[in-house]
């Protein structure tokens, strides 16, 4: 037999293998509800390929992916179907720190299995817990989620009617991931791209667009600082409360912050022998945030009003709506100030710009005592996070430190 007719349709059919393997993709969302108002989606092939081509450019990371694979479990042996589009949302009306998924099961028992190795608590009823993290198996799916409210809501929608059907192509193009926020029929959508030291997410990839608000800001060295023009604050306080950006009548935000370790005297009472009570005194170390805060209003009258309405003032003229205290409040003729008692940040220059940024700060890592050793070490290796806005373009990006790894690798 000619070895031709043989090697061309093997060729053929390799081709064809490696098409519906790797570049082949199942674009049809059939979970996400009509009432979800945004939606993370994740291009799992094109994440998969961005990994295996890091790991082959980097042969010291061989041996030991293959070792943390076997001792944390693989997510390829639990008996979940892996999408080609991971779908999380997030449900109008709801906290903003509830998302949810809804993930096929190839099988139920190997799932179940996975999750008790992986520490999940049983609490009956196919549910099960690990810390912040729910997760509800009915048949051949799982609901899995920040929280579990709206299982029994998202079991009628998705599992027990037929929802509608929605195309990848609505939501992300050519990125690893996409966020999309959802308003009636109009989808704003915002790529996800996983480079080798950063994260950034955006709706323009026009990037000198954010260089220059990047370039003005990284000379200084303070933990917060940002600044955000009437519409960014509506934009933000959306996620607290509707109503605050107009109620309050204010058209500009400014702030800066430091961390600063202190020692705090601590006073208790114990008595002696002969029932005497006797003052003992303990020391400890805090991190103690000093900051500045303007607000500019259009009328500070009335926002001083709207503060009071929404008791954020005491009695002591302390303005009770953030955590660190002490801090003075203050009207004046452009607004309202806050600052902190102890010791006060100096407000950074104005820049007419809209930014947040947000360095990392050893400090920091005494206040998150109830992250995992593995949450705290991806922490502890972000550099800074910054967003930016110009007009209708938005940016935003996690720069993690550099290191000899990209991220992929590392996290």
């Amino acid at each position: 037999m000619n070895k031709k007719k043989i090697i061309v349709p093997l060729v053929l059919l390799f081709a064809v293998a490696v098409y519906f393997v790797i570049f082949y993709k199942n674009k049809n969302l059939r979970y996400i509800p009509e009432n979800a108002d945004a939606v993370v989606l994740i291009d799992v092939k094109k994440l998969t390929g961005q990994y295996l081509f890091n790991l082959a450019t980097h042969p010291s990371q061989w041996s030991g992916s293959k070792s943390k694979s076997k001792s944390s479990g693989s997510l390829k042996d639990a008996g979940i179907r892996i999408p080609d589009f991971l779908q999380i949302f997030h449900l109008k009306d709801t906290k903003i720190s509830e998302w949810y998924s809804v993930l096929e099961l190839k099988d139920s028992g190997r799932f179940i299995s996975f999750l008790k190795k992986q520490n999940f608590v049983d609490k009956g009823n196919n549910r099960f817990q690990k810390e912040q993290f729910f997760v509800m198996i009915n048949g051949n799916h799982c609901i899995a989620g920040t929280s579990d409210l709206a299982f029994e809501t998202l079991h009628k929608q998705i599992l027990q009617t037929s929802n509608s059907v929605l195309n990848a192509d609505q939501f992300i193009n050519n990125s690893v991931g996409s966020i999309s926020f959802i308003s009636g029929k109009k989808i704003q959508k915002f790529s996800i791209d996983l480079n080798d030291e950063e994260i950034e997410i955006k709706n323009n990839s026009n990037a000198e667009i954010f260089n220059s608000i990047a370039s003005k800001i990284q000379t200084g060295n303070h933990f917060l600082d940002l600044e955000l023009d009437k519409e960014n604050i509506r934009n933000f306080s959306r996620f607290f409360s509707k109503s605050i950006a107009d109620s309050s009548q204010i058209n500009y935000f400014k702030a800066t912050a430091d961390l600063e370790q202190v020692s705090d005297t601590i006073i208790s009472y114990e008595y002696d022998d002969n029932f005497n009570e006797v003052e003992k005194k303990t020391f400890q170390k805090i991190t103690q945030s000093n900051y500045f805060i303007d607000f500019k209003s259009n009328d500070p009258g009335k926002t001083w009003e709207y503060f009071q309405s929404k008791k954020w003032i005491n009695n002591e003229n302390q303005f009770t709506a953030i955590p660190f205290q002490p801090n003075q409040i203050s009207q004046n003729n452009n607004g309202i100030v806050i600052k902190s008692t102890r010791k006060s940040a100096a407000l950074s220059p104005q820049l007419k710009e809209n930014y947040i940024l947000i360095r990392n700060n050893a400090l920091l890592y005494s206040s998150l005592k109830m992250l995992s050793s593995n949450e705290k070490r991806i922490i502890s290796d972000i550099e800074y996070v910054l967003y930016g806005n110009k007009s209708k373009d938005y940016w935003m990006k996690i720069k993690a430190r550099n290191g000899e790894l990209p991220l992929i690798l590392r996290w």
